[in-house]
């Protein structure tokens, strides 16, 4: 039940560009958000990193970092095997690759002829990436800007020493963001954005000091885990609030009812969270969003959840994850999984659906026994002992 290109950021990359997430409160703008004025006027260029040419490409980022044994053919086997970069693409003249020895990767690098062309391309190609149904697409950008060329590092260690040299980071995905600490500068096209915050899945990119860090990352205090408070989780005052507010993440535009009846509906492949009387559980209202009555079979299934009694819930569901793994010590992949805000839940089983909800600050009620999430990701308190709030999802066995 790993979920698909995660952390996030996540490491945690925690808000989406239409939420209020720069609101004055210690979060940085998001991509597409009015930077600094003094980010905004170095922007694009990206500082010193200028290039005109493969060959002054290679000399720049070799004073950062390796990029050796320059090739130039199509058919170079170092070469992405993806979409892009590819001559005559996004306005780009030239495409090379080098070696960097030192990160053990690669790194293909584009010479556009017209850079704000080719931003508007790789935006246009991570929007198409997501109506395609990878919402996830892009957050963990490897395009690194500079002035006159891009470079596309597949090693975090080649990135990030290529940021330090003035280099950015193209982000495009509207739930990316840049964290505080680091420059949030303008880029050519609206609805992107250049950071030198380099997001890596692995969490071997950049850190993320807004994030409390496992303790296993170093430092000797236990940071995952806050002695008060959180980083702040999501709420919503109504059903139609919480509605409204993973619209973006869930089926619920279309295909959403409150009516007793429809909400009691689950299927072999979508199965709630909240088993029997949702009252019992704390919940305090009950919507499904999805299609319970697809051609063959329900589609999407998720249930939302206004919440009164917090520590009732995540008592409950303990009891119930404890319960699933009793017997072969594996969670059931039909069963949704529980993320919690302040006041409110979602249960879903949709990976993709979850990441969605990550950004939107909900967090997944983990109560496997010797959990522990890597550097970088989201981990605090639940309101029950041997449970945590997470972003981080492992590799659990299921069945």
């Amino acid at each position: 039940m790993r979920i698909q290109r995660i952390l996030a950021t996540t490491a945690a990359l925690t808000c989406l560009a239409a939420l209020p997430a720069c609101r004055g409160d210690g979060q940085a703008a998001p991509p597409g958000a009015a930077a600094s004025s003094a980010a905004a006027s170095s922007a694009a260029t990206a500082g010193a990193a200028t290039a005109g040419s493969l060959a002054e490409a290679q000399q720049y980022m070799r004073q950062l970092t390796g990029c050796e044994d320059l090739g130039t053919k199509p058919d170079d086997p170092r070469l992405p095997s993806g979409d892009f970069p590819k001559v005559g693409q996004w306005s780009v003249t030239e495409v090379g690759v080098c070696s960097d020895g030192r990160a053990k990767g690669n790194i293909a690098i584009a010479v556009p002829k017209d850079m704000k062309a080719f931003q508007a391309g790789y935006r246009q190609y991570v929007m198409d990436k997501i109506a395609g149904g990878d919402g996830a697409y892009g957050l963990f950008s490897n395009v690194l800007v500079g002035k006159g060329f891009v470079a596309f590092p597949t090693k975090s260690k080649s990135a990030m020493a290529l940021v330090q040299g003035n280099m950015r980071v193209l982000v495009c995905n509207p739930g990316g963001r840049t964290p505080e600490g680091y420059k949030s500068e303008k880029p050519l096209v609206e609805g992107c954005g250049l950071t030198d915050f380099f997001a890596a899945e692995d969490g071997s990119g950049s850190p993320n000091f807004e994030t409390p860090q496992d303790p296993a990352g170093g430092g000797g205090e236990k940071l995952g885990q806050p002695k008060t408070g959180s980083l702040g989780l999501a709420r919503a005052g109504s059903i139609a609030e919480l509605r409204t507010l993973v619209g973006n993440s869930l089926d619920c535009k279309e295909h959403f009812s409150t009516d007793p009846d429809a909400v009691a509906i689950s299927s072999i492949d979508y199965q709630p969270a909240v088993k029997g009387n949702a009252l019992d559980w704390g919940i305090t209202g009950r919507a499904l969003c999805g299609q319970p009555a697809g051609a063959q079979r329900a589609v999407n299934l998720s249930w939302l959840d206004t919440v009164g009694d917090m520590k009732k819930l995540q008592t409950k569901a303990k009891a119930a994850q404890q319960a699933d793994l009793k017997d072969d010590g594996k969670l059931k992949a039909t069963v949704s999984m529980l993320l919690v805000g302040e006041n409110i839940a979602v249960e879903t089983n949709d990976p993709s659906a979850r990441f969605g909800l990550y950004q939107l600050q909900f967090l997944y009620l983990n109560c496997v026994p010797g959990f522990s999430a890597p550097s970088g990701y989201r981990l605090e308190k639940s309101q029950v002992e041997g449970c945590v709030l997470t972003n981080y999802e492992p590799e659990h066995p299921v069945r």
